[in-house]
């Protein structure tokens, strides 16, 4: 849900940085040089400035409650990560900010639970934080070639899964409902296409699990292209 100030700022600044995220992945691919370090612990440091101040803002608030403000949804998640990725690149890591940008992360861009217009804090937390995400899986895997590993499919569903089961546990002792493990949304989401709860949290599932098979595609002939290398590599004397 798009606040009523101006939705035009937001689908403006959402453009800008997913277009400069594009653009700097491309040219780092053609480019590459120490210049793609720096310009991922840039991303990296952003990304941690917006969960920090996220922190921060909740606790000072004076009205925080661990029922809402907790920062344990998936798309809060993928920001420590995604920030952990660009400044360490442990492969495990870069394949989560790979996955879960592009298949959940992205969806949040789209589909916008946002209260606030242009130039709120909370505005900037929101789009910094989940274009950043897709910018930093951008640059991390199409701009600097740190590709899926094979099997990645698999590890990334399980690591996602027992972070829902994680959830599930702070909703259940919280009487929170974080990711909407106990009950629906009550602004429209994608959620409400895919059944009644809790029926929908195993077709969230599914859907996941096709998405995450369609964005590793991509990598499989380059997987195939290194065994046939490797293979034919073992075999000279």
């Amino acid at each position: 849900m798009l606040s009523t100030v101006s939705p035009a700022a937001y689908w403006t600044t959402v453009t800008l940085c997913i277009g400069s995220g594009v653009i700097l992945a491309v040219v780092a691919r053609r480019h590459p040089g120490r210049w793609r370090e720096i310009a991922a612990r840039v991303i990296g440091t952003i990304l941690a400035a917006v969960a920090v101040s996220y922190v921060l803002e909740r606790a000072t608030s004076g009205s925080w409650s661990a029922k809402t403000d907790l920062p344990i949804a998936l798309c809060d998640a993928a920001v420590f990560v995604a920030a952990a990725a660009c400044w360490w690149h442990v492969p495990l890591l870069v394949e989560l900010t790979w996955f879960w940008g592009l298949a959940g992360t992205l969806q949040g861009l789209l589909t916008p639970d946002l209260n606030v217009g242009f130039p709120h804090l909370e505005f900037w937390q929101y789009v910094l934080g989940h274009a950043g995400i897709i910018c930093a899986a951008l640059l991390l895997v199409v701009g600097m070639r740190i590709t899926p590993r094979p099997g990645a499919v698999l590890r990334v569903f399980t690591v996602t899964l027992a972070y829902t089961a994680f959830v599930g546990i702070v909703d259940a002792a919280t009487g929170s409902d974080y990711m909407f493990l106990r009950e629906p949304p009550s602004e429209w989401t994608l959620l409400r296409v895919l059944g009644p709860w809790p029926w929908y949290i195993a077709s969230a599932a599914a859907v996941a699990l096709v998405l995450l098979v369609a964005l590793d595609a991509p990598f499989w002939r380059g997987r195939r292209l290194q065994r046939s290398t490797a293979r034919l590599t073992s075999d000279v004397p």
